[in-house]
């Protein structure tokens, strides 16, 4: 997340259920070693609260993804190293930024957009559907727009969606200008 950047309402619930939702796993899953390691109520606040400063570069679904794949992967309670690394491989498997890096490459990108080097297609195709204007505005929700749609990209490319960039063909041929349409919109607006 970049500084200043506002999280909605909705977002910081699903964020904040999916760390509920990792403790709640982790205990049903390793109960007597999360007992020992979070017995009290205050050690397990605390542990939360640390937990969610960590993980908050990572969107809920990523980490609830990641939690299943660390439960999967451990006979022992996961630390919060190895959830940290499910969450970065969850979005690195598939060589991709996370939404905060594809975010800012949207923001930094240049036009013909189709010919801009992007780390990958789907960044041009979220940035592409909430808007390129809307991205470089100072919308304080603008992010939340962004993460939703590429997160909901990434689910249809795990699916086998292909997403391919066509690269704009560069024409030297400027097109005439339309001396009659200038005169009318001159006369218009009174210029």
């Amino acid at each position: 997340m970049t500084h200043g950047q506002i999280i909605s309402n909705s977002e910081r619930k699903k964020f904040i259920e999916a760390i509920d939702n990792l403790f709640l796993k982790l205990e049903l899953s390793y109960h007597y070693q999360f007992y020992k390691v979070f017995g009290t109520d205050h050690r397990l606040n605390e542990a939360k609260k640390l937990w969610a400063e960590s993980l908050k570069k990572y969107p809920a679904e990523c980490i609830n993804a990641a939690v299943e794949t660390v439960i999967q992967a451990n006979d022992y309670l996961p630390t919060l190293t190895e959830v940290l690394k499910a969450c970065s491989s969850s979005m690195g498997a598939i060589n991709i930024p996370t939404p905060q890096e594809a975010f800012i490459e949207a923001q930094k990108s240049s036009s013909p957009r189709q010919n801009y080097p992007w780390t990958h297609p789907i960044v041009y195709w979220a940035g592409r559907e909430i808007g390129w204007e809307l991205i470089n505005s100072q919308n304080n929700n603008t992010f939340q727009a962004f993460s939703k749609t590429y997160m909901r990209l990434v689910k249809e490319m795990k699916a086998g969606k292909e997403f391919i960039i066509t690269p704009k063909e560069k024409t030297d041929v400027l097109e005439p200008l339309d001396i009659k349409l200038l005169e009318k919109l001159r006369k218009k607006h009174n210029l």
